[in-house]
């Protein structure tokens, strides 16, 4: 014997609807369907963008901002040359293999793999409304290579009554510093010739010598 039919109830008018437009054919987009620019918004956690994000509401950072700012503002005046001073470690490398020369219609190639050998520190400054720069290499960059540094930098400009040096917070970056690395007398000549202005924290890149190490290393450490 058969069981008797249940009776009859209403369909769900969703699940009704959805039957219907599958009956008619409707069918849901394939993966290479998806409209134009979908991935635009698709995460990528492979990549990022380093860069240096300001604190917010912070006085100190704006008061910094704004007086590296009025400096660079100021007119030209050879008396009182305004320059952005900074450091930065650089690899020193070595290539295993010799790499095969550069020729018309042929690219320099260099291996891969590479020899350490050790670490160097440059130090360098730019006059932007002159252009005048210099850049130079030492072992290391403790207070006595930046005093000397200091001291290259005054030599520079022997005709400047003072010069204005815009620098970051680095521990290193004191007057005091030329005190320990020369006598008094010779120390005190040096820093009455320096005006200081720092940038703020988190903000090392209003040193427009920042710009200078960035072109070094894309047109010359990177080859």
């Amino acid at each position: 014997m058969q069981r008797r039919t249940e009776r009859s109830a209403p369909l769900d008018t969703i699940d009704a609807g959805r039957r219907n437009r599958e009956a008619r054919g409707a069918r849901q987009p394939l993966a290479g369907e998806r409209a134009a620019g979908a991935e635009k918004n698709a995460l990528k956690p492979h990549l990022k963008t380093q860069w240096c994000i300001p604190p917010e509401q912070s006085a100190p950072f704006v008061c910094a901002l704004e007086d590296v700012l009025d400096v660079y503002t100021r007119p030209y005046d050879k008396r009182r040359p305004v320059v952005g001073f900074d450091e930065r470690p650089t690899q020193l490398i070595a290539d295993v293999l010799v790499p095969v020369k550069a020729k018309p219609g042929r690219v320099k190639k260099v291996d891969y793999e590479y020899e350490r050998k050790g670490t160097a520190n440059l130090f360098g400054y730019v006059e932007p409304l002159t252009g005048k720069r210099d850049v130079w290499a030492t072992d290391q960059r403790t207070k006595v290579e930046y005093a000397h540094a200091l001291k290259r930098l005054v030599d520079a400009y022997p005709e400047a009554e003072v010069v204005v040096v815009v620098q970051d917070n680095l521990n290193t970056h004191t007057k005091a510093a030329l005190y320990e690395a020369f006598p008094a007398e010779q120390a005190h000549r040096i820093a009455n010739k320096l005006e200081f202005h720092f940038t703020p924290k988190h903000g090392s890149w209003l040193n427009v010598q920042e710009l200078e190490w960035s072109a070094l290393a894309r047109q010359a450490l990177a080859q």
